[in-house]
């Protein structure tokens, strides 16, 4: 569904990523995790068609992203970005129902259809009865959900997402991480950037670690995620522990 081809990516002459190839099939979660500054958030916008890479191409459902409308690739392909809590004065669900403008006309106004993807998204999110609220009296972490139901009501068929548990206590972390599972499960493609391997580790088919360098590592989770990738990754000490459940987590320290 997402596919690149040695894709490049620099900035102030500094390469941050290096010929990159991947693909993103449906039903798939793919976790991207490296260190402040490596290149992950400008990863994602370059994959969605938002920056032009010093190389490579990047194709959605097989066509050449460069080529396409930014309306085209926003009915197929949704980017959550980092810091995507809107503040401004407008209604939670006149916010969620931004998310339907790629399919509406110029003068077009939100269907019944539309209202119906805002309310299932709003209460996937822990947001029911949130409709009236206006964005700005809202927390930090309450911006952040909206703008997930925001991104679920676009209804793409590929996610990118650039932290989508930043500002989320433990429950709604957790909450989260499983919807997007259960839309891969319905057939979406899912890439992620996250900086807990613990989440990685439990949610992810494939990770994909970027390092400083330039180069990166890609692989199925279980054997990605490993003491020593990570301590490499990140420049710091993982620990592995075992749980009465058979799952295992590394954490640092």
């Amino acid at each position: 569904m997402l596919k690149c081809d040695k894709l490049s990516i620099t900035i102030a002459g500094r390469t941050l990523v290096r010929e990159l190839s991947l693909e993103l099939g449906s039903g798939e979660v793919i976790c991207m995790l490296g260190p402040n500054g490596v290149g992950k958030t400008l990863a994602l916008h370059t994959l969605a068609g938002l920056l032009t890479p010093a190389s490579g191409v990047v194709m959605l459902d097989g066509e050449d992203i460069s080529e396409l409308g930014r309306r085209q690739i926003a009915r197929r392909l949704g980017l959550l970005l980092q810091d995507d809590a809107e503040s401004f004065p407008a209604t939670v669900l006149d916010t969620v129902l931004m998310g339907r403008h790629p399919y509406m006309t110029a003068l077009g106004s939100a269907s019944a259809a539309d209202h119906a993807l805002a309310d299932q998204a709003l209460a996937a999110m822990d947001l029911g009865g949130f409709s009236p609220r206006t964005v700005g009296t809202l927390s930090g972490g309450e911006r952040r959900r909206v703008a997930i139901a925001r991104l679920l009501t676009q209804d793409p068929a590929v996610f990118l997402l650039d932290e989508p548990v930043n500002h989320l206590d433990p429950r709604h972390q957790v909450a989260t991480l499983k919807r997007f599972r259960e839309r891969a499960g319905q057939g979406a493609a899912i890439l992620m950037s996250l900086h807990d391997s613990a989440l990685a580790m439990r949610h992810a088919d494939r990770a994909l670690l970027l390092h400083m360098d330039g180069s990166w590592q890609l692989g199925e989770a279980a054997s990605v995620l490993t003491a020593a990738n990570l301590e490499r990754l990140f420049d710091t000490r993982y620990q592995r522990f075992d749980g009465p459940d058979s799952a295992s987590v590394l954490l640092p320290g």
